[in-house]
């Protein structure tokens, strides 16, 4: 999509230019200086400097950037040009670390406050940013409201306020969070600072939504296109939906997605890829954080060619060269299914995103919120469970986090997982608890005997001796406050196992020597306050009944995407999201079924026949074979040409010339 220059990808390390100094750039540098010193990119992509020009002139704004867009450069470049540092709100932790790893990689200083944090990491983090040159300070909107963060806010010198993901903020959104709501109440803490909101996926009443709630001054509203020309969206009806991935990802090479619902069949889709010679792997939250990083890894890599996944993959990850995203399971939304098929093609060649279904799936569908919205009744019931699975006594909880194990909680309270599923995003609603699949917390350790006992405890247990001591020597500070620990660096020190520095952690702790817990890679529960008893629980019903409508509307656009074999589905995507200028693609199933219709079947068979007889002996000119054709009108050899090429049957180089491709998906 950049017609000024090379495609940006924040991934792209700064390069190593003799003699420049990074450092030196300060406010009088303009954003394009910026752009090309930090990213050494020679030009902005489209809206990018509208965009950046709107934050200098002070106003809040919104941006409506693709999947892909560049959205983190319409904060950080303004940023960087003015003094102070920038407020970046996220809830995506992996999405925050890596941001700031890249960061750093340019020379610019940037820290991250996210669950899973010490108190006293967190304060000193705050003084890092508040005391030195920070320029980007990344936190969770849960952290907003600690009084940790409200007591050293007043100390930071916030320039811009950057809410990524901002679509959560809408309660009639596909993605709602509450602690987003509480956003706005930074802007009384902020007086005249300007908020920039990003999301990918926001509808029009969404949009509206967010600048109300975000309390904006004037609804400044910048809309990328929704124009993706190298992208070819299909819609299958099959049989075999594994058949026909098989048979898609043999025509199309290259890197792939395959998305799933359930975490059982995207290791069943991966095996039986992997019994067709295709190289591929699985991926959901419910594997080890160590698992998921090696896996998404190797897929970054190229040395996994399809990843076969859940929802839980994607975000986040700049990996340009997908050439194809394949939808095994039809979507809740058209958000949903616009995010993660934009993942295809982000480098501009030719790629594609294919949605399989079954009819019984529309069904199911449509029938889908009498489950995704249940009675309070069940609501209840299955709140309780969790209580007593959690052995959480009312009046508790606040602040806390729990491992939840999803699969082990259903079975042992003999409660549907789709029911239990829905109960626990109504609680996450309501702002009774949060439930994250992805959150890593690392090991702690804290000394909790005084060092006179210890002394004494050594000369009894001397085989623990050189774990105390290695304890002491590698974590400053052990005996004031809890520190992360590493096992395995504790293994290589004392040249033992994991397992051994585990069980010897776990015997300290039962001698009431140090208090130890264990990383957290599991799903968590958090509880932002106490818990309460099952019959006092109360959620709002207006609320609930609006939620429930739009969640109907969502489906009504995702079935209608699906059942619409006429209109250009690049089109259909766009108007849903409110941009209504796009023209029609020409490469969607559509459009190229459309173009095929004004041929007749037999006569387009003919001419498709003769063109590719033709290429088979030579590479041949435009001109050259309409010459060779002169039989055959040239509109209609011009449009069968425009076909194959969509159809990846044949390339044209920049001289017109025409050559025969075996490759194509349809």
């Amino acid at each position: 999509m950049n017609s000024k220059g090379p495609a940006q990808d924040s991934r792209t390390p700064l390069p190593n230019v003799p003699g420049k100094d990074h450092s030196l750039l300060t406010t009088h540098h303009s954003p394009l200086a910026i752009l090309q010193s930090y990213w050494n990119y020679h030009s902005f992509r489209p809206l990018q400097e509208e965009i950046i020009q709107s934050i200098l002139s002070g106003k809040d704004t919104l941006a409506l950037l693709p999947t892909g867009g560049g959205k983190s450069i319409c904060y950080q470049v303004p940023a960087l040009v003015k003094p102070g540092l920038c407020l970046v709100i996220s809830p995506l932790i992996a999405l925050m670390k890596d941001q700031v790893e890249q960061l750093r990689k340019r020379h610019i200083t940037a820290f991250a406050i996210f669950s899973g944090m010490s108190r006293k990491e967190v304060i000193n983090t705050l003084k890092v940013a508040a005391e030195s040159n920070c320029k980007f300070l990344y936190v969770s909107p849960e952290r907003l409201e600690t009084t940790v963060f409200l007591e050293y806010l007043p100390s930071l010198p916030i320039n811009l306020i950057a809410v990524d993901e901002a679509h959560c903020i809408s309660q009639w959104g596909y993605d709602f969070r509450p602690p987003y709501l509480r956003i706005a109440n930074l802007r009384k803490e902020l007086p005249g600072i300007p908020l920039l909101a990003l999301t990918a996926s926001a509808t029009p009443a969404v949009q509206e939504d967010i600048v109300e709630k975000l309390q904006f001054g004037d609804k400044n509203i910048f809309r990328q296109s929704f124009e993706r020309p190298n992208l070819s969206y299909s819609v299958f009806r099959v049989d075999s939906k594994i058949n026909k991935i098989i048979e898609i990802l043999q025509k199309v090479p290259g890197s792939s997605l395959v998305y799933c619902k359930s975490r059982k069949r995207t290791q069943e889709f991966s095996n039986l890829l992997r019994m067709h010679q295709i190289n591929a792997d699985y991926y959901h939250a419910g594997l080890s954080q160590e698992e998921r990083n090696r896996k998404q890894e190797s897929w970054i890599g190229n040395e996994i060619r399809c990843m076969v996944c859940t929802n839980a993959f994607g975000m986040g990850i700049d990996k340009a060269d997908v050439r194809v995203v394949i939808h095994a399971d039809v979507p809740e939304c058209l958000e949903n299914y616009y995010q993660e098929a934009g993942r295809a093609g982000r480098d501009g060649k030719k790629s594609y995103a294919v949605l399989l279904y079954h009819e019984k799936e529309i069904a199911e569908l449509k029938n889908q919120h009498i489950l995704r919205f249940p009675a309070l009744s069940s609501i209840r019931e299955i709140y309780q469970a969790l209580m007593n699975y959690l052995q959480l006594p009312i009046a508790s909880g606040e602040g806390n986090y729990y491992d939840f194990d999803i699969v082990e909680f259903v079975k042992k309270f003999k409660l549907e997982a789709p029911l239990v599923w829905s109960a626990l995003k109504v609680l996450e609603h309501e702002d009774t608890i949060s439930y994250s699949e992805q959150l890593f917390i690392p090991s702690q350790v804290q000394f909790v005997t005084n060092k006179d006992l210890l002394y004494e405890f050594e000369s009894t247990h001397p085989q623990l001796e050189p774990l105390i001591k290695a304890l002491l020597r590698t974590y400053e500070g052990i005996f004031d406050y809890p520190a992360k620990i590493h096992e395995k660096t504790l293994a290589a020190l004392l040249k033992t196992d994991i397992s051994g520095i585990k069980n010897q952690l776990r015997q300290l702790h039962a001698f009431r020597i140090i208090r130890y817990e264990e990383q957290k890679d599991k799903p968590q529960i958090f509880f932002p306050r106490n818990r309460v008893g099952s019959e006092e629980l109360t959620i709002n019903q207006h609320h609930y009944e609006r939620r429930k409508k739009e969640f109907v509307s969502r489906v009504g656009a995702m079935v209608e995407y699906i059942a619409n074999q006429k209109n250009c589905r690049s089109k259909l995507i766009a108007s849903y999201f409110g941009d209504k200028d796009l023209k029609d693609c020409g490469v969607c199933d559509n459009c190229l079924s459309a173009k095929r219709a004004t041929i007749d079947g037999n006569e387009f068979r003919k001419i498709t026949g003769m063109i590719e007889e033709v290429l088979s002996a030579q590479p041949t000119s435009i001109n050259s074979l309409i010459n060779h054709l002169k039989s055959i009108h040239p509109e209609k050899i011009m449009r069968i040409i425009s076909y194959l090429q969509a159809e990846n049957r044949i390339d044209a180089n920049e001289e017109g010339i025409l050559t025969l491709n075996s490759q194509g998906i349809l």
